[in-house]
């Protein structure tokens, strides 16, 4: 495997007709077939996924667009929140909205902070080799003084038996529990809650309801990602959104479909996303010297298959084998790092403090009186969004150009994680719609150089004026 050695894995070996079935390029009339159901589904009139024989697939438009207008909201097929952004954000594990209340987020945040700790309750914030690639990464420490708070009062601000002034104005979802009683995943909405169980958490909730030896197994899966990097829990959600899915139609179509034929049904969605191995798209991280590039992908390949130990321990099924295979999770993990768009969600408490400040002199220094502790132990850190990664099924379809005509760009209105494609210019019927992978402002030979991780070489208008002679 990329020239790393032969890979530690055995199911890569017993089912590699079936793995390079699974990673080979949909026939096109099935993509067309999805993504047309998806659409359609979805009601989004105003695009459609097309192929040509120069980009592969794209996105065009089907209607005029004005500058600023919405071209497309986007759900995620996967996704979830960084695990470090838990301690600053409390939001629907399905949907990612804000929940609870004001006076809950603030009191949260204040309360774990003042503990060092993390959501699992531990202390020490993890930075590894591994973190290379990932959109997590570490966070730092807040920059306000979170102690000059007393605990007692935190707790009465979670409790609900603490409000602060005018925050019935920013009024948020209340918050349902997990069906499996885990403390890790909350909700918006009974609806939420059910939605994530049937599409993902049934497999991974490590809840009162899980059977012992399953619920340690997957504590001991999650406690590697979160201590080394979190893009394994996207991964495994990928993996649990499979199954669950194989299961399904095992159940609609009983014993007329293979195993085989109903567990390429049930990956369609996932085969369709641009891959390849994590190890081998990786950027090599700036204090790995390229001599030492070898060893590192290695690691890094090493890491992914510890991880899918654990993960296996946890919800292995025989009939879906090749989805425990060190290849297919190695493309899970590089189709999230080339396909990903943030997942970003603004936060209440940021809109709330600046509420704060907008208003009249007198009104603010009453507001203050009570507020403003409040905000000085929260600091810089206050307006701190959810933040997470996350697949969305046509965002990824758009190509790249360094002068797109659409952009990713989150309106006051947007609350939830669905992907916000807004036009940057006017758009007419049936051109492609084209979005930035980059910083589109990075010179040339900059641009081209971060492209190549994607596997082409730009050819916009911007390109073929700026590239040397």
């Amino acid at each position: 495997m990329g020239g790393i050695g032969v890979s530690p894995c055995d199911l890569d070996r017993e089912f590699a007709p079936q793995i390079a079935q699974l990673l080979a390029t949909p026939p096109l009339q099935s993509a067309q077939e999805y993504y047309d159901e998806l659409i359609l589904s979805k009601k989004l009139d105003g695009i459609r996924v097309s192929y040509s024989g120069k980009h592969g697939k794209g996105v065009c438009a089907n209607r005029d667009f004005a500058e600023d207008d919405l071209v497309l909201k986007d759900q995620m097929l996967i996704g979830a929140q960084d695990s470090l952004n838990k301690i600053y954000c409390v939001v629907c594990s399905y949907c990612f909205h804000f929940i609870g209340s004001i006076e809950f987020q603030i009191g949260r945040r204040l309360y774990l902070q003042s503990l060092g700790g993390r959501v699992d309750g531990t202390t020490e914030k993890h930075c590894h080799v591994s973190d290379a690639g990932s959109s997590t990464g570490c966070s730092g420490a807040s920059s306000g003084n979170c102690n000059a708070v007393p605990q007692e009062v935190l707790m009465s601000l979670m409790d609900g038996n603490t409000s602060l002034p005018l925050t019935d104005q920013f009024c948020l979802p209340s918050v349902v529990a997990c069906p499996g009683g885990c403390e890790g995943e909350l909700y918006c909405s009974q609806s939420c809650a059910d939605s994530d169980w049937d599409s993902y958490h049934s497999l991974l909730c490590a809840g009162s309801k899980t059977e012992p030896l399953r619920k340690s197994a997957l504590q001991k899966f999650v406690g590697h990602a979160n201590g080394t990097n979190d893009i394994f829990l996207v991964a495994a959600k990928a993996i649990t959104f499979t199954l669950l899915r194989y299961r399904k139609l095992k159940r609609q179509h009983g014993s007329h479909e293979s195993s085989s034929s109903l567990l390429m049904e049930a990956w369609k969605p996932l085969s369709l996303g641009f891959k390849k191995r994590w190890w081998e798209c990786v950027a090599l991280p700036e204090d790995v010297d390229s001599s030492e590039e070898e060893l590192f992908r290695q690691q890094i390949r090493d890491l992914a298959f510890t991880s899918l130990q654990l993960l296996k321990d946890a919800i292995f099924d025989p009939e879906c084998a090749p989805l425990f295979s060190l290849d297919i999770y190695g493309h899970i993990i590089g189709m999230f790092e080339l396909n990903n768009l943030d997942l970003v969600v603004a936060s209440p408490v940021e809109d709330y403090f600046i509420h704060i400040d907008d208003l009249p002199e007198s009104e603010k220094e009453e507001a203050e009186k009570v507020t403003g502790s409040f905000l000085d132990a929260l600091g810089e850190d206050y307006s701190v969004p959810c933040e997470g990664t996350a697949f969305f099924p046509l965002q990824s379809c758009m190509n790249h150009s360094c002068c797109p005509n659409a952009k990713a760009f989150k309106r006051d209105e947007d609350k939830d994680g669905h992907a916000v494609i807004i036009a940057l210019r006017p758009i007419s019927k049936d051109e492609e719609i084209t979005i930035s992978y980059i910083d589109e402002d990075l010179p040339y030979k900059e641009r081209q150089a971060q492209l190549a991780d994607y596997g082409f070489t730009c050819t916009c208008l911007k390109c073929q004026e700026e590239r040397p002679v």
